[in-house]
């Protein structure tokens, strides 16, 4: 039976040295064994529970063709322009918005009803397409597949074994994984942060607009609870890293010949149309 846990522990740490691989929007090495065939299906397959339990596209197509038309330039920007994108604008009340592997991405009408600038939902949009380029999601799933291997091997050990420690350790991993897993998670809403305000000023959108995105959220009550279990960052949090960010790397952002928030746009394209029409059919 040693032998067994031996060989169970053997392919976990195979799994792990194997799916390592630099990502280019990042330029970390990171564990992820999904292929990006495997990405592109994960999202393809996904996509349309997500939009049904979301209430489906906005029923004004001046506002989803909006969202994707922008979606599309920002994801142009990015280190994995070739993926198939798709961007969807979707009828809920909720205030989220969120990324599938492979390149489909979700924002919720209740996001943007919040929302008052252009390059607010570019920066939105942006964040979540680092999430996809950075392939979080994948080292999420893959780093959950060894955390569960792990603990699959420590539990057939401590079947066949006397020793407290043995069950001891199953226990401690399977809290010490959850944590840090969920530090992992705060990592990398800070790494799509950083990389949705690089295609955001790609496209000429001054990077504030994803300081405004945080506020927002923190009006909504982004934050409460101990940050240390939290997925997410609190939003102050965020907030004060984009501005470092924002004045080490963009101290030119107030320059309007450079960077445009594109308030009349938004209004025109988003809000107006949104004011039309009857109330969202997914109830937050």
């Amino acid at each position: 039976m040693k032998r067994n846990v031996i060989a169970i522990l053997l392919a976990v740490l195979s799994l792990s040295v194997g799916g390592c691989q630099t990502n280019p929007a990042t330029g970390r090495s990171n564990f992820n064994v999904l292929t990006e065939s495997e990405e592109i299906s994960i999202g393809q397959d996904a996509a349309p529970q997500f939009l049904a339990e979301y209430g489906g596209p906005i029923p004004s197509p001046q506002v989803t063709n909006y969202v994707s038309a922008l979606g599309r330039r920002l994801a142009q920007q990015s280190e994995r322009a070739d993926l198939p994108w798709e961007f969807f604008a979707v009828d809920s009340s909720v205030i989220n918005a969120f990324a599938l592997p492979g390149g489909k991405v979700f924002i919720t009408r209740g996001l943007m009803e919040k929302m008052s600038s252009e390059a607010e939902l570019a920066g939105v949009l942006g964040h979540e397409i680092g999430h996809v380029t950075a392939q979080h999601i994948g080292q999420q799933m893959s780093r959950q597949m060894a955390i569960q291997a792990g603990l699959v091997a420590i539990g057939v050990g401590a079947q066949y074994s006397n020793n407290d420690w043995v069950q001891v350790l199953g226990a401690g991993a399977a809290v010490g994984g959850q944590l840090y897993s969920l530090s992992f998670s705060r990592e990398q809403e800070t790494e799509a942060d950083v990389l949705g305000v690089r295609y955001m000023t790609r496209l000429g959108y001054n990077p504030v607009g994803q300081v405004r995105v945080m506020e927002v959220l923190g009006a909504a009550g982004g934050g409460g609870g101990i940050e240390f279990l939290q997925t997410h960052p609190y939003p102050e949090t965020r907030i004060e890293n984009l501005n470092r960010i924002i004045q080490q790397q963009y101290p030119d952002h107030n320059d309007t010949s450079k960077y445009n928030f594109r308030a009349d746009e938004y209004r025109a394209s988003a809000l107006q149309p949104l004011s039309k029409l009857p109330p969202a059919k997914h109830k937050g």
